[in-house]
């Protein structure tokens, strides 16, 4: 019971300090700690603390179990599905950014004639200029003398 009196005890104290902070704070930097944000987190953590002690209290446990807390268990669980699809989604904006980095935009001036023919194309195909370019792109491989080839493909 002590254990969880402490928890309380340094909830508190810290959700004072962050608030504290929160009513000094000046202008920050884009990549300073938002103080806000903090002192949230201590008093979502000092209510959390303080239902544990209520509960503890109302049943005469001498030591928090977590395992016959359910309304804690279902909370953590919830919290563990909710940072997994956090991590899911950061790992998924991280591969768009690593997928971005490696797309290459080009500005093009092809030959009038080249031109030309490369509307005319796309025209046929229904596509794009660029659709058709980038078909193109995808299917040219270079040979071993360093050619770079071409098999005959249907844009679509």
């Amino acid at each position: 019971m002590a254990q969880v009196a402490d928890k309380v005890a340094e909830a508190e104290r810290r959700e004072r300090e962050a608030r504290q902070q929160l009513d000094s704070a000046g202008d920050r930097g884009p990549y300073e700690w938002d103080p806000e944000d903090l002192a949230e987190q201590w008093v979502a953590r000092h209510t959390e603390w303080r239902r544990i002690t209520a509960l503890m209290d109302a049943q005469g446990w001498p030591v928090y179990s977590p395992e016959r807390d359910v309304q804690g268990s279902t909370w953590a669980r919830e919290r563990d599905a909710q940072w997994e699809g956090a991590l899911a989604r950061r790992a998924a904006w991280q591969m768009e950014r690593q997928d971005a980095r490696d797309e290459l935009k080009a500005q093009l001036w092809l030959p009038a004639d080249a031109s030309r023919r490369l509307r005319a194309i796309a025209t046929r195909t229904g596509l794009s200029p660029e659709q058709v370019l980038a078909q193109l792109a995808d299917r040219v491989r270079m040979n071993d003398n360093g050619t770079l080839t071409v098999d005959a493909f249907t844009p679509h």
